[in-house]
């Protein structure tokens, strides 16, 4: 005989009958926020707001809300995109004022558009803006010219799930400089570059490690990492994209290198190998050998165990009891 399923008490949750498209910002000391940091803040605004949001259905019920790849922690952004289900129609713009109003400061509502009008974005590819403070245009714009030139560049990156290696020129479609002035003066360097989104996601900070071991470029101070837009990766030159989001280097004063193919005849379409990278500690800028992106990382955080993962242990490594009574049965 079939289990009868429970169910909870109570009326089933409304049905969505609007799902809209929401672009906002992320400025400010927001940059600093993470991406559940994020994701909560915007449920409580869409509370605070009076949105009548739509919820899943069981015994913990949860506002349908999606978001799409977010900027990493660190990072800024004018184009960050979340879908929100409604079970009653309103009007974009007054979703849009509400739920700015009721954000916090640094995260900004750009743009809401009805998906039964408009079309989903298609969110292949990510233009970034990259400020580095202390390095010279001719210093850039060499290491630009090898890395473009190499048949990949890889890093490495520990995740939860082991090692990962990432070819980082894989995921570049194209690359631009431009010469800035930073404080007192002191010549930057404005990094512009379009990143094909992959899985796992190459980014800006993992590009960077690749032009450090390739060529030895190092901002004086940590690098300002804006993504500016996202768009499909079929459009070709700078040009308007889903919710208004405009794409494609700066003409204005840009120096090197757009859609450069690799020069092993391939496209960009490779992915990435899951694998465990050998040691690169004691490996100099000449060797071979993969660096970790860790190096990247503005807070002097050492580099964690390659066995052993970013987030604090939780106690899952443990061996279950009955394997210890096991083990124990067996000496």
């Amino acid at each position: 005989m079939a289990r009868q399923q429970r169910q909870p008490p109570g009326p089933a949750p409304l049905p969505a009958v609007q799902r809209l498209a929401v672009r906002y910002a992320k400025r400010g000391r927001m940059r600093f926020a993470s991406h559940r940091d994020i994701a909560r803040a915007v449920e409580r605004g869409v509370r605070r707001a009076g949105l009548p949001v739509a919820h899943s259905a069981g015994f913990s019920p949860h506002p349908k809300i999606s978001y799409s790849g977010g900027a990493p922690t660190g990072a800024a952004s004018e184009a960050e995109y979340l879908e929100i289900s409604l079970t009653e129609g309103l009007d974009p713009g007054a979703v849009r004022d509400r739920l700015d109003a009721a954000l916090p400061d640094g995260i900004d509502v750009i743009e809401v558009v009805d998906l039964a009008v408009a079309p989903a974005p298609q969110l292949e590819a990510s233009e970034w803006k990259v400020v580095l403070p202390g390095v010279a245009l001719a210093e850039a714009t060499s290491a630009a010219e090898v890395f473009l030139a190499a048949a990949e560049a890889v890093v490495e990156r520990l995740t939860s799930n082991g090692v990962r290696r990432l070819d980082t020129r894989a995921a570049v479609v194209s690359l631009a400089l431009e010469r800035a002035t930073g404080v007192g003066d002191q010549e930057c360097v404005i990094l512009r570059m379009v990143v094909r989104h992959l899985t796992p996601a190459v980014r800006p900070e993992d590009i960077l490690v690749a032009l450090r071991r390739m060529s030895g470029l190092e901002p004086l101070s940590p690098p300002i990492v804006t993504r500016l837009a996202q768009r499909p990766l079929a459009q070709s030159s700078p040009a308007q994209g889903p919710l208004g989001t405009a794409i494609g280097p700066d003409p204005v004063r840009t120096t090197a290198t757009a859609a450069v193919p690799r020069p092993d005849g391939r496209g960009t379409e490779r992915g990435q190998v899951l694998a465990t990278c050998p040691d690169a500690e004691t490996a100099g800028l000449a060797s071979t050998a993969p660096e970790s992106a860790y190096g990247q990382l503005p807070r002097g955080a050492a580099r964690p165990d390659e066995a052993g993962c970013a987030r604090e242990r939780d106690g899952r490594d443990r061996p279950h009891a009955r394997d210890r009574a096991r083990e124990q049965r067996a000496s």
